[in-house]
């Protein structure tokens, strides 16, 4: 039987899967980057918005995959909203399982950290051009 605090952490992943923060496209997308967990195949894109002073000031995600991988990237996304890209880079992998809360196996924990590798990556893969149009699109169409 789960106790209080594992029913907590339970409910607030719910939360965040059925009702994401900031799932979707960065309308001023400044950098993005998109990577998948070859283990499940779960995929993860992070558009952001990031000004000249490093602050970042739309935070945006889109994927597919199993309900810790999207929960985990709208908890990130909310986290780093208005933030700045030196908290990004002092953020860790421990961080990033603390601030999902739940106990995860060491498979389930790489689905928990794909969207903090790929918001990691993200600060530093500015876009050019259309490439700010690029969408996820093999699961678009099923």
């Amino acid at each position: 039987m789960a106790t209080n605090e594992e029913e907590l952490y339970q409910e607030h992943i719910l939360d965040h899967y059925e009702d994401p923060y900031h799932r979707g496209r960065c309308e001023h997308c400044t950098h993005c980057h998109e990577d998948d967990n070859p283990l499940c195949g779960d995929q993860v894109r992070m558009e952001l918005h990031i000004n000249d002073k490093g602050n970042l000031r739309e935070v945006y995600f889109d994927g597919d995959g199993c309900c810790i991988s999207q929960a985990a990237s709208s908890m990130l996304v909310e986290q780093f909203d208005g933030k700045t890209v030196e908290e990004v880079k002092q953020f860790s992998a421990d961080d990033m399982l603390k601030l999902f809360g739940a106990k995860l196996t060491p498979n389930r924990q790489k689905c928990c950290l794909l969207p903090w590798r790929v918001l990691q990556a993200a600060i530093y893969s500015p876009i050019e051009g259309d490439k700010a149009g690029a969408r996820f699109s093999s699961h678009e169409q099923a």
